[in-house]
């Protein structure tokens, strides 16, 4: 079968990223450029993001090509993000992908991020293959899949309020740690003890059962405010400084005991023991642990290299070489969604009672 050379766009929110793959699984060139001036704000300000692609686009495709040892004319196709995201960074890339895929000739196909997020870990992992559950993690999603073939994806839960990775990004900003969150938690929680502090379970509880419509689900907001409550005691206390640690340990082992729980719930149900991680929050050392031991020894746990964690484009070329093939080449009028559904989704059956 003949290869075709994807270019893949990403700028769904403060990385603008391009990526030239020779399908299936090589990538000739790969550039990613973060937009470090958000840290200042402790989040992402959407309309700097957005005039932030629109800044450097160009010259990251240019860096992009050069990587790959090719020219605009030699690419067969180009996958952008299209949704989810923050409309305005949304736009550029769409816009930009738009204008070289039409001036040129060039098919364009749609991709959704997290379905980009879903292929990702098969870029350097080849076995990584449904049938598999699924557990997406960012700072905008948490979902909960079970995937019997690629397009074909069976909802089994989703957070009710705050994703994972919003809720780690809230509780950075709470003990004065920085933007991003997770990888700040992570740092002091090496140093901190996870035992110290009891934060509540959201929707975990040992009596559910495959008809209780919170069994799969999840909730960040109430262990978000629990932490903002211990970190309002301690400050008043006068010993927050020296409960940083402590702090952000206890919220980390708690985050990542209800994911791993509820993931396991879904291996069990679903008698797959191959388990698929994704999304920015699945660069987490602890969550990357706690699931393959419990998954131990029979299971598999698939995820993908820190770079490839976050948003990049790698991941938006692949998923585009499978959307590709399905033929699902844009229309004219194509836009982007912020909130574009999960294509293929369908919701799971047992969730009525």
């Amino acid at each position: 079968m003949k290869s075709n050379l994807i270019l893949g766009i990403e700028t769904s929110c403060d990385e603008t990223s391009a990526a030239v793959l020779e399908t299936p699984y090589r990538l000739r060139g790969h550039v990613v450029s973060s937009q470090d001036e958000h840290s200042l704000y402790g989040g992402v300000v959407p309309e700097i993001a957005a005039r932030a692609h629109l800044r450097s686009i160009d010259a990251i495709v240019q860096k992009t090509l050069k990587d790959a040892k090719c020219d605009l004319n030699e690419i067969d196709a180009i996958g952008v993000t299209v949704g989810p995201g923050l409309i305005g960074a949304l736009l550029v890339g769409v816009s930009w992908a738009k204008g070289f895929a039409f001036g040129l000739g060039k098919p364009l196909v749609p991709v959704h991020h997290m379905e980009g997020h879903l292929f990702a870990p098969s870029l350097e992992d080849h076995d990584a293959q449904p049938p598999f559950v699924a557990l997406l993690v960012s700072g905008g999603h948490t979902l909960l899949l079970y995937t019997s073939k690629w397009g074909e994806y069976e909802l089994l839960g989703q957070t009710r309020d705050d994703a994972a990775g919003e809720a780690f990004d809230k509780v950075s900003k709470l003990l004065g740690l920085g933007y991003p969150g997770g990888p700040m938690i992570e740092q002091q929680s090496v140093q901190g003890c996870d035992r110290r502090y009891n934060f509540p379970r959201p929707m975990l509880k040992t009596n559910q059962n495959l008809w209780d419509s919170e069994y799969y689900d999840f909730s960040f907001s109430g262990l978000k405010t629990a932490v903002a409550r211990k970190v309002e005691e301690l400050d008043r206390m006068g010993v927050l400084e020296q409960r940083i640690s402590d702090v952000a340990a206890s919220f980390q082992a708690t985050a990542v005991e209800v994911l791993c729980e509820k993931t396991m719930r879904a291996v069990e149900e679903k008698q797959c023991f191959r388990v698929l991680l994704g999304g920015g929050v699945s660069a987490n050392s602890r969550l990357k642990k706690e699931l393959a031991k419990k998954l131990s020894p029979e299971g598999v746990l698939y995820y993908s290299s820190p770079r490839l964690s976050a948003d990049n484009a790698a991941m938006i070329a692949c998923a585009a070489a499978f959307r590709l093939q399905e033929g699902d080449i844009a229309r004219p009028d194509l836009s982007a969604d912020p909130n574009l559904p999960f294509p293929g989704l369908k919701e799971r059956l047992a969730r009525v009672s």
